[in-house]
């Protein structure tokens, strides 16, 4: 898609920003752009939603928190050596990857850390303003593509649970494209809610579970019986290791275990096994085994094998999450994203769970977000035509005037500032 020179930046705040997963989004996001390698894995960049004004990938501007500190250029480096990256990518961005590295700011809480928690949000908002009135942009969308963490026990707000607040409180829209709690804490329900913004999770499906939400409904639509769904996962790099934590692989599992409950109608027999193998790096095996009958009881078994690199897997992705969101964003859409459970493995709101009914849910938000007009709840977008309609017809003068303004900056620091201020408003219970 070509850039359009009147159109607005958008900023792209991740959280993990020197991460493997965010470098490869950082580098791929120039090269594409540039025109240096083709758009492969943007579901974005295909035909249908080419006049859904999405904001172009040249006009996306990236920063970021992390408690790590190697900079972004070595990081990339480190990738291409892997294979991660084509050879030469990373000079080729380098003016990209650095500044993306300048817009990098301390995460938290590290070690030894004395601020509150109501400290530390004020901080991480702080830092996502700044970026955005220094850079001039329209809006900006925080993603979440950090370590997984594991279940919060006890009173204390996990960190992503901390950017997601941070996010709320600077009036941004949020994506949570790990499994970590994020938005879904019970104290973050009245701040989200009060925010009028968009926001879309849980747990980015870019392997073993984009395979279950593709095969399961095969089962179903040709009656075949699913006795029993096995799997195991081998996996290196970040996620490797924060997953040998068993409290943070049944995190991730939960997701995997969802489709099947929703698609099949129960669980079938069978767990999810992670186990990490630091030499993968960031490749990633995932096996299935699927034993199921046939006609007069005949038993037989489906095996797939999926090997794949995680951050070449995840990274259109995030390119996706970010132009929709901030399209939705700027349509004025709120609350939860439920068209784009086609991203997810733990959708939010009420989405189906088969592969192809998430597709189809994304095309008719796709033309949502094309159409004129269309201020509203985001869970409804996908499903919910003739509502839509009403109200867009009732709303057409307000949303139309409201989508004019947005392409302005100082219309897109009101909007801002009224959703954090009504963020801020119900948050006073959380700190």
């Amino acid at each position: 898609m070509s850039a359009s020179l009147s159109r607005p930046s958008v900023g792209v705040w991740l959280i993990g920003a020197r991460g493997s997963v965010a470098t490869t989004t950082v580098a791929g996001c120039a090269a594409v752009a540039a025109g240096l390698q083709p758009p492969t894995g943007m579901v974005t960049e295909t035909p249908p939603f080419t006049d859904c004004g999405l904001p172009p990938l040249a006009s996306l501007v990236f920063g970021g928190h992390d408690t790590v500190d190697c900079p972004l250029p070595k990081r990339a480096e480190e990738l291409a050596a892997g294979g991660v990256l084509p050879p030469g990518l990373p000079s080729a961005v380098a003016a990209e990857l650095a500044a993306a590295e300048e817009e990098i700011r301390p995460g938290g809480p590290l070690p030894g850390d004395t601020r509150t928690e109501n400290e530390l949000i004020t901080a991480f908002a702080s830092d996502i303003e700044d970026f955005v009135r220094r850079r001039g942009l329209a809006r900006a969308v925080v993603v979440n593509v950090a370590s997984t963490e594991p279940e919060p026990t006890g009173r204390a707000l996990p960190p992503s649970t901390l950017y997601a607040a941070a996010a709320l409180r600077a009036g941004c829209p949020y994506v949570n494209f790990t499994p970590s709690t994020g938005l879904h804490h019970p104290s973050l329900a009245a701040p989200a809610a009060a925010s009028g913004l968009p926001h879309a999770g849980r747990d980015g499906k870019t392997g073993q579970t984009l395979l279950r939400a593709a095969l399961a409904p095969m089962f179903t639509q040709r009656a075949l019986v699913v006795r029993a769904w096995s799997g195991t996962n081998l996996l290196g790099g970040g996620d490797g290791a924060a997953l040998a934590d068993p409290a943070a692989a049944a995190a991730k599992n939960a997701g995997k275990e969802r489709v099947l409950a929703d698609v099949l109608g129960e669980v079938p027999q069978g767990e999810v096994h992670i186990d990490d193998v630091p030499a993968l790096g960031d490749w990633k095996t995932a096996w299935d085994h699927i034993a199921f009958d046939g006609f007069l009881g005949t038993r037989m078994v489906l095996q797939t094998i999926w090997q794949g690199c995680d951050s070449a897997l995840a990274a259109p992705l995030i390119l996706d999450l970010a132009r929709l969101t901030a399209r939705a964003h700027e349509k004025s859409l709120s609350g939860p994203l439920t068209p784009l459970a086609f991203y997810f493995k733990d959708p939010v709101g009420d989405a189906p769970a088969a592969l192809s009914d998430q597709y189809a849910e994304l095309l008719d938000f796709a033309r949502r977000l094309g159409a004129a007009g269309g201020a509203g709840s985001a869970g409804r977008a996908g499903g919910a035509k003739e509502a839509d309609a009403a109200e867009e017809a009732s709303g057409a003068e307000e949303a139309s005037a409201a989508e004019r303004a947005s392409g302005s900056e100082e219309a897109s620091g009101a909007e801002r500032a009224s959703g954090a201020e009504r963020a801020r408003g119900a948050e006073e219970g959380l700190a």
